[in-house]
């Protein structure tokens, strides 16, 4: 802190200039937080707080009094996984209703693209063809179930927009829930829930945090416990996914098609195979984007809770990533 009040923060991102996406949205805070870049800061010592998205290494080294380290988003696993991280150091992420209304909206779009074939409409379009398609073909909304791994605050959001269509929903949940599911939706609890719940999905949509646990989820033996034919929509993290073994199981026919906002590298190179893969709709990871003013709000917010000694109630348990 410094001798006016002003709490000091740090820029730390090797893949974003984040003083030009996001100063002006901390001018209003001004009186209260001063956020400049790494090569501004003349005393690291004094620095309390970052903002971050993909730091380097050794990013945190350098501020010894770091207390906060805030995500720029939901997703905090380049943060927590940092080995310079500090142990004293909270962990906060962007916690955003519409953000999950977003990623609702985004999801329920691809369900229908894949589930009514939108592509052929697309593609004829283009031709000047009036090309009706025989929707006896379809199944019904009812008999396609749709499978969520993660049923956090955008798991919960798909499985409402989802099931508002008419698709049952199966949704993969670690511990006990605390209460019934949702009209519509069947949960799979504990060891083994997120295969159960891939062998009874049409269309398979990732929304977990990437842990430990769950990087390279989606590998050759989830996509075999699939249901032959099944649609993969891919909005969790790129590192979910051993692309090698989706693109052995797409070329199966084990999976049929996909959706694909993320990536394990970004942004996705122009020769990856991905690209001209008429099988595969690619996103630039935009399911769902906070907005900036409610994200440095909620900075500005975390940063007056340790100054006053307290935990940030948007911070995650560094353990889990959640």
């Amino acid at each position: 802190m410094t001798g006016n009040g002003v709490i000091e923060g740090v820029y730390l991102s090797t893949v974003f200039d984040l003083e030009d996406m996001f100063a002006r949205y901390f001018e209003p805070y001004a009186g209260e937080v001063r956020l400049r870049r790494p090569e501004a800061v003349d005393d690291p010592a004094s620095v309390r707080f970052a903002l971050a998205w993909h730091p380097a290494t050794d990013a945190f080294a350098a501020y010894p009094s770091l207390c906060l380290a805030h995500s720029i988003a939901a997703g905090v696993d380049s943060i927590v996984q940092c080995p310079s991280l500090p142990d004293q150091a909270h962990v906060a992420r962007v916690r955003d209703d519409s953000q999950g209304d977003l990623m609702a909206g985004f999801a329920a779009w691809h369900v229908i693209w894949h589930h009514r074939n939108m592509r052929h409409h697309i593609i004829h379009q283009a031709r000047h063809e009036w090309a009706r398609q025989d929707v006896a073909g379809f199944p019904s909304p009812r008999d396609c179930p749709v499978g969520i791994l993660g049923f956090g605050l955008m798991g919960r959001a798909i499985a409402r927009a989802v099931t508002a269509m008419g698709f049952p929903v199966v949704a993969a949940v670690r511990g006990a829930p605390a209460s019934l599911p949702p009209a519509g939706v069947e949960f799979e609890c504990g060891e083994g829930a997120i295969e159960r719940v891939a062998s009874r999905a049409s269309m398979l949509i990732n929304v977990l945090p990437l842990t430990a646990q769950t990087r390279g989820i989606l590998n050759a033996k989830l996509f075999s416990a699939m249901p032959k034919g099944a649609v993969l929509i891919q909005l969790g993290r790129g590192e979910h996914m051993v692309e090698a073994d989706f693109l052995a199981a797409l070329d199966e026919g084990q999976i049929s098609a996909a959706s694909l906002d993320v990536f394990a590298s970004e942004p996705l190179p122009p020769g990856h195979p991905f690209w001209d893969d008429e099988r595969i709709l690619v996103t630039p990871h935009q399911a769902s984007d906070s907005s900036p003013r409610l994200m440095a709000r909620q900075v500005v917010e975390a940063v007056r809770e340790i100054a006053a000694g307290r935990r940030p109630v948007t911070a995650v348990d560094r353990l889990n990533g959640y």
